[in-house]
């Protein structure tokens, strides 16, 4: 008999009010979302002079970027979510007076066009100094660094890719290498066809042809997720 697909059972709506959900906050925090790991290494980088990426902070953290760094703006890359990690880290912000933003964006897939210009368009409108930040900073937040510094700090794209490196535990031999495969397809294209970035997304990028040619190319390789385990 074929097997039963398992559900996944809802998040259950935690109220930081209450002792016991707060507690299991902190829970998925620290094991279900391995800050324990964090909480010494940070992953921080300061990008420019308004700008800072890390991984996923805890609420003692978001302090500590409110107090010593002045932040006013945290991006968060993983999206609105009903778990521990979220709740407090928002919690946090609000208690200091920092803006979370929540723009969700994703490591292991092509970026659309319109989350590439919304992105854009979050750079030119949020209140700096900020910080932005994915679980682990290695990836997503690989992928808005490159677009801020392109958009923002007018990098070209061939510079403003150094932000996804292995300096900031970006692999681009697993799956995230999806992201280094759509910015050298540009690079490529440009090469023969000087564009740019904005108006080869505009006029010539195929979102699902670059990421079938990447799955294509990754098939033969070894399978480093498997080995790296990461989200």
């Amino acid at each position: 008999m074929p097997r039963r697909k398992k559900t996944k059972k809802p998040h259950p709506v935690l109220d930081l009010g209450v002792s016991a959900d707060r507690r299991r906050a902190r829970r998925d925090l620290v094991w279900g979302d391995h800050g324990f790991l964090r909480a010494r290494f940070r992953n921080l980088h300061r990008i420019s002079d308004e700008m800072w990426r890390s991984n996923q902070p805890g609420p003692r953290q978001v302090l500590a970027h409110a107090r010593e760094r002045g932040i006013r703006t945290i991006i968060n890359l993983r999206g609105a979510s009903p778990k521990g990690y979220y709740l407090l880290e928002k919690e946090a912000c609000e208690a200091v007076g920092i803006t979370l933003i929540d723009f969700q964006v994703f490591s292991r897939d092509t970026p659309t066009s319109e989350t590439i210009f919304a992105a854009r368009d979050l750079f030119a409108s949020i209140e700096y100094p900020a910080l932005m930040h994915c679980k682990s900073g290695a990836d997503r937040a690989g992928l808005m660094s490159v677009l801020y510094m392109h958009f923002r700090q007018r990098l070209p794209i061939a510079e403003a890719i150094e932000q996804l490196s292995l300096k900031y535990l970006h692999v681009k031999q697993g799956k995230t290498g999806i992201l280094d495969f759509f910015f050298q397809t540009y690079l490529d294209f440009a090469s023969e066809t000087p564009v740019s970035f904005s108006d080869w997304v505009k006029l010539h990028y195929d979102r699902l042809a670059v990421k079938e040619a990447f799955l294509k190319d990754f098939k033969k390789g070894i399978q480093w997720d498997a080995v790296l385990r990461r989200e």
